[in-house]
């Protein structure tokens, strides 16, 4: 006698019912998102005002970019609220503030009247930021955390917009300084795809107690960038960007060295 509780007719399976999940639904972390959507406000601004001919707000406001740029990331490690789409958001932001902006505010203010050479310019640079925060975002896992490779895209468009900023505070008209701003702007997006190394200065703990004489350093690198920004900020921007190519031929004379020694017997 079959039972009719456990025993199934013949030529039917058994089938079990699965209650489809409910999708889990994901916030968005407001807080560093605030700090990314305000660089991205920043770099918007700054192509409106390079637009309007208004090179010296332009300038500063890649700066604030940059400044708040950099916040985001800390924000979101010190809050614990770092997620995916925090960083796809930060990568699109940084490709308008400092691959987009930079090299439309620049070919505004100095290569529009060299025609192609101007526009080509200005193209090399914008790739050369995509091209740099694709690498970037792809071998974010695997590259040591006290390097970048390349120089970094918010490095490479403040030194632009540094330019632009002394420029435009001394007196000086993009027509004049054309070629020079043409040569800068290839140098910055050439840079950028580079393997070069650059330091990150990501192994600085700042809970760790310092010597009282880095306070005084710090305290004196205020004054000294008050005393006149623009340039100070340009020529530290200027040393910065050539660090990674001083570092590269450092390394090279140093191996030519390492090899021309006679080996010990």
């Amino acid at each position: 006698m079959r039972d009719p509780v456990t025993e199934q007719e013949p030529g039917l399976e058994e089938s079990t019912v699965e209650t489809p999940a409910k999708p889990t639904r994901r916030g968005i972390y407001l807080l560093p998102n605030l700090f990314t959507t305000g660089a991205l406000f920043a770099g918007f601004f700054a192509i409106v005002q390079g637009m309007n001919g208004r090179f010296e707000m332009a300038a500063v406001a890649i700066f604030i970019a940059m400044i708040l740029d950099g916040l985001d990331g800390r924000v979101a490690r010190m809050t614990n609220t770092q997620s995916a789409f925090g960083a796809e958001y930060d990568s699109l932001s940084d490709m308008v503030s400092f691959g987009v902006a930079p090299a439309l505010v620049m070919y505004s203010f100095a290569l529009k009247d060299m025609g192609k050479l101007g526009w080509i310019a200005a193209f090399v640079y914008c790739a050369g930021a995509a091209l740099r925060l694709a690498r970037f975002n792809t071998m974010l896992a695997v590259q040591d955390k006290r390097w970048f490779v390349g120089l970094p895209s918010p490095a490479a468009a403040t030194l632009v917009a540094g330019f632009v900023w002394v420029m435009v505070d001394n007196h000086v008209q993009g027509a004049e300084i054309r070629w020079l701003a043409w040569g800068l702007t290839l140098f910055a997006g050439i840079s950028m795809i580079t393997n070069f190394r650059f330091y990150s200065g990501k192994d600085i703990n700042l809970k760790k107690s310092v010597p009282f004489v880095v306070i005084v350093l710090v305290a004196l690198s205020f004054s000294l960038v008050s005393v006149d920004p623009p340039i100070v900020l340009f020529l530290l921007l200027l040393a910065y960007g050539l660090s990674g190519y001083a570092y590269w031929l450092k390394r090279r004379i140093t191996r030519k060295r390492a090899d021309t020694l006679p080996s010990a017997k």
